[in-house]
């Protein structure tokens, strides 16, 4: 169990350092930690959030507004991308909460996790800024009543296209 403990606290260090940096991105200062409770054994411990918006004081994620926890959330999420990285991450809706400003930052910080890493992002989304955000689109549309088509749009290209 002493190799597991290790290695558990070695990623959980990591994930916490990349944590930190994103919080700090997205909501263009502040501050965020994560801590290990209720144990000293990281096997048995609990995790707590703690963030620190600009101009709040630091609070447990359950006490941040709807929009500050879905990109604390984000953030860790993205943490855990940095430190293991998987083929594919899919967020749906994670926007919903966020005003047009955050959903910038939520966009530009998509934006550089592509480029910073391999993972293929698939964004479920609702809102048009979002969208127009993004590499392609997938949309679901029903032309008659039980018959589902699906269509997709290259943006890249479709404004090649608008230009000519």
């Amino acid at each position: 169990h002493r190799e597991g403990r290790q290695r558990l606290r070695a990623a959980f260090e990591e994930v916490d350092e990349h944590f930190k940096q994103l919080f700090t991105r997205l909501f263009e200062g502040g501050q965020a930690h994560l801590a290990l409770i209720d144990s000293d054994d990281p096997l048995k411990a609990g995790l707590e959030i703690y963030a620190q918006p600009p101009g709040k004081r630091l609070q447990s994620l359950s006490l941040l507004s709807g929009g500050e926890q879905a990109l604390t959330a984000t953030a860790l999420i993205f943490a855990l991308f940095l430190t293991n990285p998987a083929p594919i991450c899919v967020l749906d809706e994670v926007d919903a909460p966020l005003d047009d400003a955050n959903i910038e930052r939520f966009c530009d910080l998509l934006d550089s996790m592509v480029n910073e890493t391999t993972t293929r992002y698939l964004i479920v989304t609702h809102n048009a800024v979002t969208m127009s955000r993004m590499h392609r689109l997938f949309g679901v549309t029903m032309a008659e009543k039980g018959v589902s088509r699906l269509v997709s749009v290259d943006l890249g290209e479709a404004e090649l296209m608008a230009a000519e």
